[in-house]
């Protein structure tokens, strides 16, 4: 028999959070989170997406043993903002049994009608700066530490289930060796002398902190045309500027600025932490943050995080000035590797950066939906 438990204490939450670790620990795939982080994010008083969320967290079980576990969210500036009545659903991992993935989503359901929603729609986040999506393609690639893995199961379970697709979603990577610098060093040049153009590099996080609410701003405007876009407020801001910001190297953030001091292109690129991150096994000491500071410096794979470019400038040849900048930095390091993250695939602008690239697809992803 199955059950399903609301989680009331921090013992749970934590149970909610290992339960991942032990459901994946022979995959060779998976990356696992900091449990700290983890924890963090779930917290109600240190993370700002509860004062605009209302969120549930489900464990199911079986012979008195955890089975499998689901996040239900209502992301009320969403419903607002988007005249969409929808209970996202998240952090879902299950073991493969369609009755213990039903019950949990069953559970989503139910929260939804008490809070009179219309539909479900998963796995995704609390916000679009959270993990999106359960893989379609791409089962036997190494994940990244900003997208969540799953087996082949979950997408079989949720089709069973008459779930349908939502949004589609692709990752990509190419390699640095295989990249001509000549086409956009020619027009990254030109470019900057048509339009007045000049880049800002960093040797210091701190000296990144004062753009970074611009960069936010301009973030919010680029990605305001996409159906499913909702703006991050200035809580979730200032959060996520804390708590990641001063993590990645600042050589790998630039900033376009025009010549009236206006921010109009930014991109943020990581380090690629995956292979650190299986090495800690979810704990900072006392050896896991080692391994993530030696990533930090000695990582040959690099992961894009975040782009965005001011609507009047997205077709003006202004990622040429990006690509550039970064071509410096990758080439004095020694990158071999760019991997994209989760692109949807409406995204057609985003597609159209990396097209010269000759990027090889290697994971596919869904969001899935059920009207209530």
């Amino acid at each position: 028999m199955i059950t399903v438990k609301e989680i009331s204490s921090k013992k749970e939450l934590k149970d909610f959070v290992l339960f991942s670790f032990e459901l994946f620990k022979n995959n060779p795939y998976w990356i696992p989170p900091i449990i700290a982080d983890e924890l963090e994010s779930f917290d109600k008083d240190k993370n700002p997406a509860f004062k605009s969320a209302t969120v549930k967290f489900f464990l199911a079980y079986k012979d008195n043993k955890i089975v499998g576990k689901v996040a239900a969210i209502i992301n009320w500036e969403e419903v607002e903002i988007l005249h969409k009545n929808k209970t996202r659903f998240g952090w879902f991992d299950a073991i493969d049994d369609l009755d213990v993935t039903k019950a949990l989503l069953d559970k989503v359901t139910e929260f939804g009608k008490e809070n009179k929603m219309d539909h479900i729609e998963g796995p995704i986040g609390f916000s679009n700066l959270d993990k999106v999506g359960v893989l379609t393609e791409g089962f036997d690639q190494l994940g990244t530490m900003i997208s969540w893995y799953s087996p082949p199961y979950y997408k079989e379970h949720f089709e069973k289930l008459g779930m349908v697709t939502e949004k589609e979603f692709f990752e990509s990577y190419f390699s640095m060796d295989a990249v001509n610098p000549e086409p956009f060093q020619r027009a990254s040049k030109m470019i900057k002398e048509r339009y007045g153009l000049r880049v800002l590099n960093f040797k210091k996080s701190e000296e990144v902190m004062p753009y970074a609410d611009k960069m936010f701003d301009l973030f919010n405007s680029s990605y305001a045309k996409l159906q499913s876009f909702v703006p991050i407020n200035q809580e979730t801001q200032d959060y996520f500027k804390k708590k990641y910001l001063n993590f990645i190297n600042p050589e790998y953030i630039k900033f376009i600025m025009d010549k009236e001091d206006k921010m109009i292109g930014f991109t943020i690129v990581m380090p690629s932490f995956e292979r650190a991150l299986q090495k800690a096994k979810g704990k900072l000491f006392p050896f896991g943050f080692i391994h993530l500071l030696n990533a930090r410096r000695n990582a040959k794979e690099v992961v894009f995080y975040l782009i965005g470019v001011s609507p009047e400038y997205q077709n003006k040849g202004v990622t040429a000035i990006i690509f550039d900048e970064y071509y410096k930095v990758f080439k004095e390091k020694g990158i071999k590797k760019f991997i994209r993250t989760p692109e949807l695939e409406e995204n057609h602008a985003m597609h159209n950066l990396w097209k010269n690239f000759d990027p090889t697809i290697h994971k596919r992803r869904k969001t899935y939906r059920k009207d209530i």
